[in-house]
């Protein structure tokens, strides 16, 4: 064994915390706390036990997703085989450290001081007996492996590469550049939870080149927002390669047209974690002037979780504020949805200092005239203390492509005399059974419009060659620049994401569009801010059968388009709020 470590004192520490101690083999008239635990309660209500056990290894505040986690783990089992493997040897604390003291490899031990289970003066026991080093975490519980996944990773590898003697003999040669020898640098993160952050990203560098033209970017992203930073030239981090795919969880989470995008992100915190430690290294290895985070959810959490580790200025942008529960998440959702809140207010007003500039990508208007949850400030009122506005950010002038629609027509091969149908979900896998649909009513929109043409948009992750198009129907994968198909277009198919919905209303064209189902912010933020600009026809895919979508395609490729007309210099002003930080 090159080395040994170990989270909390089990079990040299005793088992005090609980207050009262019962006994484990006597029935027991009560139920009540530690009593819980008992071989009669046990065979009892397992679940019950399992429960509560674990609120108490996870008892900081804000850990409903461990708890969850562990009461899986924990009813994979039952009481009757837990007890088969009850040995007094196991935990008699002579016999732990009789044993502690045959061990010859580095050690450390992990102790939070908050540690709810046993006694955290444990640690400090088990260490001494082992001759090994003593991390005291202070605020944590039983569990810091899971419940602070960052420094715990960081104590491991740390204690991997130097107190196991790991790290290579030989030191990698190193290069430090004077401050004013050094050219601005920027890290830009982009969320790859479809394609629209990347089309605004590439904007914003390109204004803040404009304002800063030594400016050096970086790209950590990963597919697909790669294949359009790509396409516009820019330099991706060779770092991005070890980023694990959120998209690909994104899509495995889906079922036909339903996403609880809630949910999804919940359950990718593995996956953040993951990257979180990517990003971490890089910041720490690059000379990086400012970090841009576009919806970067890992970085954003984790350096309020780990302030000390923030290294440079972090500018943070969204177009969304406040997790909102879907009617058919019932209470646990509108609990869960409060307190995931509730935890990023308490962060960023704890840590004002993580975010040197918070920009909402957006007018005040377009907030929600929701709260966060109950007895929580109002989203708009907490967002306008706490956010910069700069206006929506298309990433391109609708101007010239509507004044130069013809000619834009005939350049993507359009011909007068047909009316143009674009079809396309975003840039993740979920809406292939939106595609299905609509492409199955096509023969029922041509019966009704002379000279249909459809183009179906597969994007990166769906297959064109499994969507069975017919006669008419043309399927494409990955366009470039697809915004100025959309301005081409006589109408338009889309699913409820921000940035297409968007684009199609600041070139001022019709269309349909089908939130998915559980998609809060699709259904909610997105579906707040579409209304306010008068754009854009609502659709509900559960009641969309194919010959429905037919008669609105034909009832909305004529009608008059009244929107209300979209900022185009927000990428202008979001640089501009930005700039000053580089």
């Amino acid at each position: 064994v090159a080395g040994l470590v170990l989270f909390s004192g089990f079990p040299l520490a005793a088992m005090s915390p609980r207050g009262v101690d019962y006994p484990f083999d006597e029935p027991l008239d009560t139920d009540e706390g530690w009593a819980k635990s008992n071989r009669y309660y046990w065979l009892r209500d397992w679940p019950g036990f399992v429960e509560f056990y674990f609120s108490q290894i996870f008892n900081e505040p804000h850990s409903t997703k461990p708890i969850e986690d562990a009461l899986g783990w924990g009813l994979q089992t039952d009481a009757d085989t837990i007890l088969l493997e009850e040995d007094p040897a196991y935990t008699d604390p002579t016999v732990a450290r009789e044993l502690a003291r045959r061990v010859r490899c580095p050690s450390l031990v992990i102790q939070g001081t908050n540690d709810a289970i046993t006694d955290p003066g444990g640690g400090a026991d088990l260490a001494a007996a082992l001759g090994a080093r003593l991390v005291t975490l202070d605020g944590a519980g039983h569990g810091p492996a899971i419940r602070d996944p960052v420094r715990s990773n960081l104590l491991l590898r740390e204690f991997v590469e130097d107190g196991t003697g790991a790290r290579e003999s030989t030191p990698l040669a190193r290069r430090w550049t004077r401050s004013l020898a050094r050219r601005r640098r920027a890290l830009y993160l982009s969320s790859p939870i479809g394609l629209g952050h990347a089309q605004r990203d590439v904007a914003i560098a390109d204004e803040l080149r404009k304002l800063h033209p030594d400016l050096e970017i970086d790209w950590l992203a990963q597919h697909p927002v790669t294949a359009v930073l790509e396409a516009h030239g820019e330099r991706i981090h060779p770092m991005s390669a070890e980023l694990a795919s959120e998209s690909a969880h994104v899509t495995a989470e889906s079922s036909e047209h339903d996403l609880n995008a809630f949910q999804a992100i919940r359950r990718m915190d593995e996956i953040l974690v993951a990257n979180f430690m990517v990003f971490h290294d890089v910041v720490t290895d690059g000379e990086y002037d400012l970090v841009i985070g576009d919806e970067a959810w890992d970085v954003d959490h984790f350096l309020h979780e780990n302030p000390e580790l923030k290294r440079t200025a972090f500018a943070w942008m969204t177009d969304f504020v406040g997790w909102l529960p879907m009617p058919s998440g019932g209470e646990r959702e509108a609990f869960l949805t409060a307190d995931y809140n509730a935890e990023m207010i308490e962060h960023v007003e704890r840590f004002p200092r993580i975010r040197d500039r918070a920009i909402f990508v957006g007018e005040p208007d377009d907030i929600v005239p929701d709260d966060f949850g109950p007895g929580l400030p109002s989203i708009r009122e907490w967002t306008e203390r706490h956010f910069a506005f700069s206006g929506y950010i298309t990433g391109f002038d609708p101007a010239p492509l509507s004044e130069g629609r013809e000619a834009l027509r005939h350049e993507l091969g359009y011909r007068p005399d047909e009316r143009v149908v674009i079809v396309t979900v975003g840039g993740s896998g979920v809406g292939e059974a939106l595609l299905r649909r609509v492409i199955a009513s096509y023969p029922d929109a041509a019966r009704c419009v002379n000279g249909l043409r459809m183009i179906a948009i597969a994007g990166p992750r769906i297959d064109p060659a499994v969507l069975g198009a017919p006669a008419g129907v043309e399927v494409r994968a990955f366009v470039p620049d697809l915004y100025r198909h959309l301005a081409a277009c006589d109408l338009a198919v889309v699913q409820g994401g921000l940035t297409t919905t968007m684009e199609l209303a600041a070139a001022r064209r019709p269309f349909l569009y089908f939130p998915l189902r559980n998609h809060f912010e699709q259904n909610r933020h997105v579906r707040h801010r579409l209304e306010r600009y008068v754009a854009g026809r609502y659709m509900d895919y559960a009641t969309s059968a194919p010959e429905v979508i037919a008669e609105a395609i034909a009832a909305e490729i004529d009608r008059p388009v009244r929107s209300r007309p979209v900022e185009t210099d927000g990428a202008a002003r979001a640089a501009a709020l930005i700039a000053p930080l580089i």
